[in-house]
């Protein structure tokens, strides 16, 4: 009794507490709160929503429809009373609320669908707007609760809120908030991220809040926060959560005189944090990234939420703040922004501008500057979009998706006015296709040798661009294809010969005229970044030929088409034989074999050239097996050449496929080879376990096959994960030696990778030991010497020039001197 008394008594003082503190927050003078479809008012925490029947707003529309539910299933981070009833609106209707207080305001909209009668609200189609602005168009609900927040700034006047039910739908709204917002919380401008000067006149912008963070891996729900809002963990949005330590110390928040207050962002946002691992090298350059999904084409506001809760005194920290790679402030000294004063609260807003891009991404480093002050340090983040050029917020008004539809719209006009004029030139039109169709013919023989090398014979050949400037300068390139060529060999592009699509395009399986079978990537035209990969890819075949790398057979850039023909792969790619198909499954020694020669291949590139060439895409979609299953690596349009030794290619840019990336190189955008390591240590477990690198239907633990096969590996029990097609069949000294060569390709730091010349040596290893093994099993007894020995040294080495005391050591042994003596025998 004497328990429950206490812990009753320290509740109750526990809620009186919380409502005094948020009772202390801004008092808005405008302050509508309904909950629509209710005909009584509803209590969320310390605040009161009317019922529908409230005579504080008018709707345009009389008649009152409205829904109720007594669903417990609502998954909402807002109070769930307030989604038991909706009111339904079957045609364009205005909540008018008078303003007493012209300036910034809130406008929240709650919806959650539920069956009710003969409507369910999750076949609801509508759209929102206020003033000239366009909040929502052709709302369609999700299954959960979901709130949207919109800020604007209201002048004069009443402020009209619009529902306009799409055709043959209907409209439904669960809640509505109009709240006016404290002087200052939306600035009147802000800098512009990599673009001098500053973004004036947001005043005349309409925001909507996209996401609120909260750093340190707590939640701060609305009941906790003095205007109601809802700040989500950061914590699923981390790309890597090793990189980053969460702090929380409430208690060292010194809200100052003249600085952020709790309407800025509440105490438990400022009084937690997530900064740069302490256990890192201060010496090593990381970032500490959250990734966010937003919609392209629009301008964004962020704003950064600092207070240093970490420090012992002031002038500790001093960091970098990026966005997408590009620097929002670099050296920041978090000190000088405070008056050097420990806990102050300090915020800084920025503006971006996203392109086609969904992907927005926030990073914190260390400066380079002063080695003494090495800590980084983020405690919230706030994203709200603003609205285009036409007023709206919605991403189907993009100005993307705009020009397109003005440009079908000017086509179609175009296609009526000239349909008199096609049919009084119809007969015209038919024999200039039947002169074009003979002249094809005769183009088709005159070119019969240009098919199979080149116009001059040899492919000695200037391209040009798309614009007519050249593409290459004098070419090595090989052989040019006329594109009439190409389409006989795939006849006509048809869909029947698709072999596979790519970000570059669609790859085509083709026939020439001598037979030869071949693979065909034709690019998207018209698109920027494939040029460019089309360039790339076709300079870099040029230069080598290996029979571990695809071979280039020709390219065509005639009519603004940019194809690249390779040699055919019959039996495609590694990835449709690991999983996702109903092909035979490779055995153990097959998948060895596979392995070693990507790995051979990308030896080659590493140290096989003047400069070594770094592929930047290896995955096991870009290896591709010929009929042998004799492994080819492919696609090198995203490939660099590599810095002198010693130094790292920068790259503002990061490229890549998700789930292979070099987190190093995601995160200092510094690209070495050990980042094409780190990739093929991915396809190593990719290969291990016959399953994809990302696999969101696993369960939470599995579904990146890195962290969870690195799991597996540390625990020393990688056998619990493999392939099931392989249970039994892999010896234990070859798993042993094969997930050993993985994890450390995969480690987090270039420089405790291997080269590609050491993994190349374990994969070697590992593939005698297995085949070593088997020998011995059917033998019946134990291996032999020369069965346990490395027979793929070249002439002139032997293991004596290793000095090893035991077969074991060969991990510790730096191998790529070796194997670079034998790219020379593979370049054939």
């Amino acid at each position: 009794m004497m328990t429950v008394g206490k812990f009753d008594l320290l509740f109750w003082v526990s809620s009186i507490f919380c409502l005094m503190y948020v009772s202390l927050g801004f008092d808005p003078t405008d302050n509508y709160l309904i909950d629509c479809g209710s005909s009584k008012n509803t209590s969320v925490g310390n605040r009161t929503f009317a019922s529908d029947n409230s005579d504080s707003y008018t709707v345009s529309t009389p008649e009152r429809l409205f829904a109720s539910t007594n669903s417990n299933t609502i998954s909402s981070n807002y109070d769930s009373s307030l989604y038991q009833t909706a009111r339904i609106l079957n045609e364009t209707t205005h909540y008018t609320f008078s303003i007493k207080a012209p300036g910034w305001h809130w406008i929240r909209l709650h919806f959650f669908p539920f069956v009710y009668q003969e409507f369910n609200l999750s076949a609801a189609k509508f759209s929102v707007s206020v003033k000239n602005f366009t909040l929502i168009r052709e709302y369609q609900p999700q299954n959960d609760a979901e709130v949207k927040e919109y800020s604007l700034n209201i002048s004069s006047g009443p402020l009209v809120l619009t529902f306009t039910p799409s055709a043959n739908s209907f409209a439904f709204v669960n809640a509505l908030e109009v709240l006016s917002l404290p002087d200052g919380l939306i600035p009147d401008g802000a800098s512009v991220v990599h673009q001098p000067g500053s973004y004036q006149n947001l005043e005349k912008q309409a925001l909507e809040t996209v996401i609120r963070v909260n750093m340190g891996n707590q939640t701060v729900f609305p009941q906790n926060d003095t205007l109601w809002r809802l700040w989500i963990s950061d914590y699923s949005y981390l790309k890597h959560n090793n990189l980053g330590t969460f702090v929380s110390k409430e208690d060292k928040v010194n809200y100052t005189s003249g600085g952020p207050t709790q309407d800025t962002a509440p105490r438990s946002v400022y009084g937690t944090a997530t900064t740069i691992n302490d256990d890192s090298d201060p010496r090593i350059m990381v970032n500490v990234t959250w990734l966010f999904d937003v919609d392209p084409e629009f301008e964004y506001l962020v704003r950064f939420h600092f207070c240093d809760i970490v420090s012992s005194s002031p002038k500790m920290l001093f960091f970098n703040v990026y966005i997408n790679a590009l620097a929002v402030v670099t050296d920041f000294d978090l000190s000088n922004r405070t008056s050097n004063i420990l806990g102050a609260p300090y915020y800084m807003d920025v503006i971006i501008k996203m392109g086609d891009s969904r992907a927005l991404n926030v990073s914190i480093g260390r400066s380079t500057v002063d080695s003494r002050r090495t800590m980084a340090i983020l405690n919230g983040l706030e994203i709200m979009k603003m609205n285009n050029s036409k007023g709206s917020l919605d991403v189907l008004d993009s100005e993307v998706k705009s020009s397109k539809t003005s440009s079908k719209v000017k086509v179609w006009v175009m296609v009526g006015l000239a349909g008199g004029v096609l049919c009084t030139v119809a007969v015209l039109a038919l024999v200039l296709f039947l002169l074009c169709r003979r002249r094809r013919k005769l183009s088709h023989v005159g070119h019969s040798v240009q098919d199979r090398f080149g116009e001059n014979g040899g492919g000695n050949l200037r391209s040009r661009n798309m614009d007519g400037s050249a593409i290459f300068s004098v070419s090595k390139i090989g052989y040019r294809f006329p594109f009439v060529a190409i389409q006989q060999a795939t006849d006509n592009f048809s869909e029947n010969m698709v072999l596979g699509v790519g970000g570059f395009g669609k790859v085509y399986k083709g026939t020439l005229g001598d037979e030869t079978k071949v693979a065909v990537k034709r690019g998207l035209a018209q698109s920027r970044q494939g040029l460019a990969e089309f360039r790339t890819e076709i300079e870099m075949l040029s230069q080598f030929r290996h029979r571990h790398l695809v071979s280039l057979i020709g390219y065509c850039d005639e009519r603004k088409e940019m194809i690249i023909i390779y040699e055919y792969m019959e039996n495609g790619t590694l990835k449709n034989h690991l999983y996702g198909s109903d092909l035979p499954a490779l055995s153990w020694k097959q998948r060895l074999e596979i392995c070693i020669g990507s790995a051979r291949g990308l030896h080659y590139l590493h140290t096989g050239t003047a400069k070594a060439i770094i592929h930047r895409d290896v995955k096991s979609a870009n290896i591709l097996l010929d009929e042998n299953l004799m492994a080819k690596v492919a696609d090198f349009g995203l490939s660099k050449i590599g810095p002198e030794i010693d130094e790292t290619h920068v790259s503002t840019a990061v490229k890549g496929s998700f789930g292979y990336l070099d987190p190093e190189y995601l995160t200092r955008q510094q690209l070495t080879e050990k980042s094409d390591v780190y990739s093929l240590g991915v396809v190593m477990f990719e290969v291990l376990c016959g399953r994809p690198v990302i696999d969101p239907s696993l369960p939470r633990e599995e579904v990146n096959l890195v962290e969870w096969a690195m799991k597996w590996q540390r625990k020393g029990q990688l056998e619990e994960i493999i392939d099931p097609r392989l249970a039994g069949k892999i010896k234990p000294d070859s798993l042993k030696k094969f997930g050993e060569t993985a994890e450390k390709c995969l480690a987090e730091y270039g420089s405790d990778r291997p080269a590609m010349g050491d993994v190349l040596w374990n994969l070697e290893y590992a593939l005698q030991l297995q085949v070593s093994g088997e020998r011995s099993n059917v033998n019946g007894g134990e291996m032999s010497q020369e069965a346990g020995s490395i027979n793929r040294l070249p002439s002139g080495f032997s293991t004596a020039h290793f000095s090893m005391g035991s077969i074991d050591d060969i991990a510790g042994i730096s191998m790529s001197a070796v194997f670079s003596e034998l790219v020379k025998a593979d370049m054939r």
